[in-house]
This record gives C-alpha cells, structure tokens and sequence, in this order.
C-alpha cells in the first residue's frame, strides 16, 4: 500500500439538499469562532458583483491576530521605545516588557529551568539557527522524514541530513527512523508536530522516546501543532520546539526558539552585532551568554508583546475546549469533502486511526487546476485558501507520483479559533457548485495562475495605484 492514498469522494448529493447539521436550510450556524480575531466581519467584494462576508481558511500559512493581542500591542505602541540599555521610563517599560515576553512564551511551552527562549522572526529563522548550533554539524547528524515543511528540512540539507521515507502507518514510520539511527548514530532528529499538508500528526511520544534511546536530541517544528494544541518541554522530554508568532494569532514578525542550554550556548552567535555581546576589542570580542548571543540587533519589542499575548490568550481559552471546537469544524470539513463526487483528499496514513488531527485538509478536484479552483472560490464566492506545494516539495511529489494530483499541486483549506460552522459549510456548497455547475466567471490559463478575466474587484482605497491587484500570488 502507498503511504499517499487518497480517500474516493462518495456520491454528493445536490447543492441545494446540502444543510449544515446544526441548521436549518437558510439559517446561519449556531457554532460561533471561540475566540475574536480581527478581520472577523470583513466583506470583499465578489467577480460578478456584491460582497460576502470572507470566509478565512488559510490559518496555516498565518492566522489573522487576536483581539487580544492587537489591544496589548495598542497599548504598548505609545510606548515603543530601545529594548536594553536605555535610561529613559519608556525604554524601561519596553525593557520590562520584552523579557516579561521572553517568560511568557517560556510558561507557555513548559520550557525546563534552564531552558533557553530565543526571539527570533519566525520559525524557519529559528530552525536555521538550531542548524548553527549542532554541535560539530558532521554530515549525516541529523535525521529527518521526507514530509517536513522546508523549514524544517532546508537548514538540516545543508548538512547533509539523512532523510527518512515516512511509511504506510506511523508505527512502520517509527520503525523505519529506529532503523536509521540504528544504522548510523545521529546528533538530532528533527520531526514536524503536524503535517501543513494534511493535518496528521507524527506520534511524538514514540519519536521523542527512540530519540533518546539512540543518543539523539529532538527538535519539534510546532509551526502548526503549537497554535492547535499545548505542547510541553518539560512533561514531554522535547529537546527544542520552533513556532511562529504569525501562525498563532501574533503576525507582528517574531517566532522562537525554546530549548536546551547547552547547544546554543556553545555555538557561535548566530548574527553578529550589538546586543550580542560583552566586550569588543579590535582584535577580539566577548560573545554574551545565550539568549542575548543569538539576538544581536534591535530586537522586535512589538512583535515578542504581541506573542506573550497570544499564548497567554490561547492558555486562557484551555485546551479541551480549542480541541472540541477545531474537532467539530474538521469532521464536518472531511466528511463533507468526501461527499462530494470528484473531491480527493489527501493522507499520510490511510485508513489508520486519527489521534490528533488538526484543522488541516488538503484536496483535489477532478477536472480543475488547483490554482483555478482557489481562484474561483475567492473570486466567486469570497473565501480563502491555499494552493500549490505548500513548501513541502517533496511530499507533493509523493503525491503526484502516486496520482493523487495531476499538477503536482493541491488546494488548503484549514481552520482556527476564528472559525464557525457556517465558513465549512460555504467551502463545502461552492465546491458541490463547482462540480455541478463550473465557474460562472472567466479564468485566464495556468501562464497567468488562472486569475478572473476581467477582474472587477477593486484594491481598498489606501493601496490605490499599486501595482500587483488581487490576483497576485507568491509561488511556493
């Protein structure tokens, strides 16, 4: 059997028998977002004129931010002022601030006492310097699986890491990691929390465990697993955790990286500069000791805030109830994909169980680019998605080979804490419409990525005379 099944689509039934189970026909969802984010009432204007109301399911690429934390960073921003080293009351605040930040986040992930919080940009930023940091980066240190974003595959390339190909089921997959550390010691085995492709989750436990056995450290790329489900160092025995403020509800331009002491002390800093150091003489420098040695430069007071405010957010929420409210929208959204006659999803571990699967699906439609399909639904019926490869190439190309896409390429959608019942049952009728019936808009070829011919749409007044519209996209 292929790891790279794709799940048949049963019959669908007509577009207007389909009804939300929580409503009745023409009745919005009771089932409300369980968090407010910005942009939640948003209105965009549609191809064949009107506006709707957007539908946001692109909160695996970034998660809009939380009302919460757009009101901390407000209240900071008159502050704003020099982190460290300024006498001035503002520069205090703002001092007191990033490394209240810095505990925060730490108290958030359960980092160990000794634990260090680095800032940095995002999560690529802060799996490029655990790459730094591998003590001796001996070609072949590190192990990985062949289905990692290319955060959490490109900076362990470099080293000459050794791939794993992910197997049928998870425990075959673990087996097949014991296999490769058996074979030949590894310094760090760097494993995804959850796939930005399907939604799966690795069985951490097992992997933090056989990490261990074999001598290896462990780094989880918690991209998309941190803002879905709490995830502890300490109780869990993870050696570093990288995430990303964008993707959970802070997109102020900070990640992190939490982890073990040792490594990041000893490595070289990972810029040089100010901040990042002791003493500086012509001929030598002082490095400080980490997290200040990885931190060199004016550091991001607002976007490490507006983080600290997000966890502290998400941690107020709990977690039985973001895993019930994310349970309910999934089901929905994977079942009423399979539904409907010619929807393909995609899956790692077919016909397997589903432990913890976060709001994350991925799926074809027969007869239609996935560009052209992503199109469509923003164009005609105002809801946002991702296609393409997902900077996880590799995977795609599993998929391709195993014809589970003709383009090499799949649509995204993926939910939040902003999310409701009636943004899966929008996604679910326009496609069902899409098979019925096709666009009723034009479409340019896959030369120009299957824009709306005319597009109509007008830019909001304050991007006036800009050059890209809102068929631009980035490649990826």
């Amino acid at each position: 059997m292929s790891i790279l099944a794709v799940q048949p689509s049963l019959a669908s039934p007509a577009p207007s028998d389909r009804v939300a189970p929580d409503t009745a026909a023409g009745e919005e969802s009771t089932a409300h977002p369980l968090a407010e984010v910005i942009g939640a009432d948003l209105t965009v204007p549609l191809v064949h004129g009107g506006a709707a109301r957007y539908v946001n399911l692109d909160y695996a690429a970034s998660a809009p931010a939380l009302r919460a934390v757009a009101d901390r960073v407000a209240e900071l921003l008159p502050l704003y002022s020099s982190v460290h080293r300024g006498a001035g009351y503002a520069s205090a605040v703002c001092t007191s601030a990033y490394e209240a930040a810095r505990a925060e986040i730490g108290r958030f992930v359960g980092a160990r006492d000794d634990d260090v919080v680095i800032l940095t940009r995002n999560t690529t930023d802060a799996l490029n310097l655990l790459a730094a940091a591998v003590p001796g980066a001996a070609p072949g240190g590190v192990v990985h699986l062949d289905i990692e974003h290319h955060a959490n595959l490109l900076p362990w390339q470099r080293l000459g890491s050794r791939a794993v190909r992910a197997r049928d089921t998870r425990a075959q997959t673990v087996a097949a990691v014991e296999a490769e550390l058996t074979a030949s010691p590894a310094a760090l085995l760097a494993v995804t929390g959850a796939s930005n492709v399907t939604g799966e989750c690795p069985p951490l436990a097992e992997l933090i465990a056989l990490a261990h056995r074999y001598g290896a450290r462990i780094v989880v790329d918690g991209a998309q697993l941190v803002p879905h489900r709490r995830v502890s160092l300490a109780a869990s025995g993870v050696d570093y955790l990288a995430f990303s403020g964008h993707k959970l509800y802070a997109p102020y331009g900070a990640g992190v990286l939490v982890g073990r002491r040792d490594w990041l002390q000893a490595a070289p800093p990972y810029l040089a500069g100010g901040g990042a150091v002791r003493e500086v003489r012509l001929g030598r420098t002082d490095w400080a000791d980490a997290p200040a040695r990885h931190e060199a430069g004016t550091p991001n007071v607002i976007g490490a805030v507006a983080l600290a405010a997000a966890c502290r957010a998400v941690a107020a929420l709990g977690p039985d109830a973001v895993s019930a409210h994310e349970r309910a929208l999934t089901s929905r959204l994977i079942e009423g994909l399979a539904a409907i006659d010619g929807v393909r999803t995609f899956r790692l571990w077919p016909g397997g169980d589903d432990p913890d699967r976060i709001g994350v699906a991925t799926f074809t439609v027969d007869g239609y680019p996935a560009s052209l399909v992503a199109q469509y639904l923003s164009a005609e019926h105002g809801i946002g998605v991702r296609d393409g490869r997902f900077c996880a190439h590799p995977l795609l190309a599993r998929f391709s080979a195993d014809g589970a896409t003709a383009d090499g390429a799949g649509v995204r959608a993926s939910l939040g804490l902003g999310s409701r019942a009636e943004d899966v049952e929008r996604l679910l009728a326009a496609l069902s419409s899409l098979r019925a019936h096709g666009p009723a808009w034009s479409y340019a070829g896959p030369e120009a990525g299957h824009v709306p011919e005319p597009d109509p749409r007008a830019l909001p007044d304050w991007l006036a005379g800009a050059a890209a519209g809102p068929e631009a996209a980035c490649a990826g």
